[in-house]
């Protein structure tokens, strides 16, 4: 589609030059005479772009674009003057308008401005949207209990500096809590900086945190700054912390106490102000005492300890929570909407979810590309299974004997609908791969023979 120009200049002879030369490139061209008429003129039609000249019979440029701005605050604007001072060049920027072009109009410098206003207003586009994205995606949907405590606990703790270390199983929204701890925080507007520390090997993790220096190793053939680094005067998201070998949490205790290290290679020290907040699906407790993670660097990180709660522990939030990816993923997709029947929805609200708020965000977005119809009934879900068996035909004694002997049979049933392949299941439930694996081990499910 072509972008619309309005030119605005009281001589005919201009107006009608750049009227040519601005078709001649693709744009839609009106021309108008004066301020009056150019404010009349958007009560008819919204505009891209404006070329306004400064000195205009009866109201101004200046005070046009004042007016314009007000009215329709994402038109882009180009003076144009006979007359440049620096004045007027510096309150038409404060005002709004994106460039400034002085008399006598170069041609090729007016469409090569007006490209560059047409660009950064779709970056600006862009950008909105993706806030939005962001936004949406960074929602904390739910109104259960276990909810509001949480996002009470946030709105306490996000505006101090405190190190805080988040507990909670696979796919409950750790990196979401970071996320709005840091968005609370009065480093907002500095960077939040996430490492994963269970994905990154074990001899490339240093360099990761802390960066290098060139030479510093086979393959460093340029310094890079490390996570750290980056997060300067923001907040760094150590996620999967329990995953860390004992030689790099050394380096990091020591990051917190002193906020300096050495880069890789390097004999000189960075000084940093970087906020803490870690993550951990373990019980680092236990890991302390099989050796596996310090007792030192456990105490520096859990100075304000958050819990996030399962998806099973607030299943009441299970009908919002499918509103919101239903909306997420149609709009991603550019599809409508699906009418989940209160079948499904009740489906749903009684399955355990042992891939917790991933595990039911992978349903809807697997549900919104592949079912064809516009209503989802409880049929439609077999990647549930059946519903949850009743407790009154077990004779279990304790809620997490209860819950291992679910969580057992799903993925067992998950693993004979994949034929055995781990890799599969996982998938299937919406879950990583190595969670999988851990969680078979705990309760004594063998994989297939070969599968990795």
């Amino acid at each position: 589609m072509a972008h619309s120009v309005l030119i605005v200049d009281d001589e005919p002879g201009i107006r009608q030059s750049l009227r040519g030369v601005l078709e001649d490139e693709g744009f839609a061209v009106d021309a108008v005479g004066s301020g009056e008429a150019c404010l009349r003129a958007f009560e008819e039609k919204l505009y891209s772009l404006v070329m306004l000249d400064v000195w205009l019979p009866g109201i101004d440029g200046i005070e046009t674009l004042a007016r314009l701005k007000a009215l329709y605050p994402d038109v882009g604007v180009i003076m144009i003057s006979g007359h440049g001072k620096i004045e007027t060049a510096v309150r038409a920027t404060k005002l709004g308008a994106y460039d400034f072009i002085e008399k006598p109009l170069s041609l090729e410098k007016t469409v090569l401005a007006l490209k560059n206003a047409i660009h950064q207003q779709e970056l600006e586009i862009a950008n909105a949207e993706l806030r939005a994205r962001l936004e949406r995606a960074d929602a904390m949907i739910g109104e259960s209990i276990p909810m509001r405590a949480l996002r009470q606990q946030i709105a306490y703790a996000a505006p101090t500096g405190g190190r805080i270390l988040i507990y909670g199983e696979s796919g409950t929204g750790k990196e979401l809590v970071a996320r709005a701890l840091h968005a609370g925080s009065a480093r907002s507007n500095r960077p939040f900086i996430e490492v994963n520390c269970a994905a990154i090997p074990e001899d490339l993790i240093e360099s990761e945190l802390f960066g290098h220096i060139k030479g510093a190793f086979t393959g460093a053939t340029q310094a890079r700054r490390g996570k750290f680094e980056r997060a300067d005067g923001g907040t760094i998201f150590l996620d999967e912390v329990g995953d860390m070998s004992l030689k790099t949490q050394a380096k990091v205790l020591r990051a917190l106490e002193e906020q300096r290290f050495e880069p890789v290679g390097s004999e000189s020290a960075v000084t940093v102000d970087v906020r803490v907040i870690a993550a951990t699906n373990k019980k680092l407790e236990a890991e302390i005492e099989a050796g596996r993670f310090r007792a030192d660097l456990f105490y520096r990180l859990n100075v304000i300890p958050f819990e996030i709660p399962p998806l099973r522990e607030r299943l009441e939030d299970v009908p919002l929570l499918v509103e919101h990816f239903n909306g997420e993923f149609s709009r991603a997709n550019k599809r409508r909407a699906k009418e989940f029947a209160p079948s499904a929805i009740e489906k749903m609200r009684t399955h355990l979810w042992p891939g917790n708020v991933r595990e039911l965000r992978n349903t809807v977005e697997r549900v919104i590309i592949m079912h064809a119809g516009s209503r989802v009934d409880a049929d439609d879900l077999p990647m549930l299974g059946g519903d949850a068996p009743p407790a009154a035909s077990y004779n279990f004694d304790s809620y997490r004997e209860a819950s291992e002997t679910y969580e057992r049979e799903y993925i067992l049933r998950k693993l004979s609908e994949a034929e055995g392949n781990v890799t599969r299941t996982a998938e299937i439930m919406g879950i990583d791969r190595s969670h999988l694996y851990r969680r078979m081990k705990a309760l004594g499910i063998q994989s297939r023979s070969g599968e990795r």
